[in-house]
């Protein structure tokens, strides 16, 4: 089970911290990620961080928003800096697992111009 939250509505230039809560240890999945989904468009991969803690992000994004966790916690963070009204999105966590993936419920952000 994973649990979202974190979204809102901030102006452009501002930050935001996103979390996701895992029932159990985020070591069980082999990555944990964010992805978003805008209004007509595909969910596309915001940011990852693998098991060993390789991290990705999508061009967009990178050096504005930063992936991280907690692993007494199991939580895994999203912190978005210097947020662009294009960053307006639900923002759901992933959790992967070989072929499989869990998904949180979606939080929403919105970033005013």
């Amino acid at each position: 089970q994973l649990q979202a939250s974190g979204g809102g509505l901030v102006q452009a230039g501002g930050s935001l911290r996103l979390s996701c809560a895992a029932s159990g240890s985020i070591f069980s999945f082999n990555s944990m990620g964010w992805y978003r989904q805008a209004p007509g468009k595909q969910r596309e991969l915001v940011a990852i961080i693998t098991r060993g803690g390789s991290i990705y992000y999508v061009d967009s994004v990178r050096g504005r928003f930063t992936i991280s966790r907690d692993n007494v916690k199991n939580i895994v963070y999203l912190q978005m800096n210097s947020l662009k009204p294009e960053d307006t999105a639900v923002y759901y966590c992933n959790a992967a697992l070989g072929g499989a993936s869990s998904w949180g419920q979606g939080t929403q952000l919105t970033v005013s111009s």
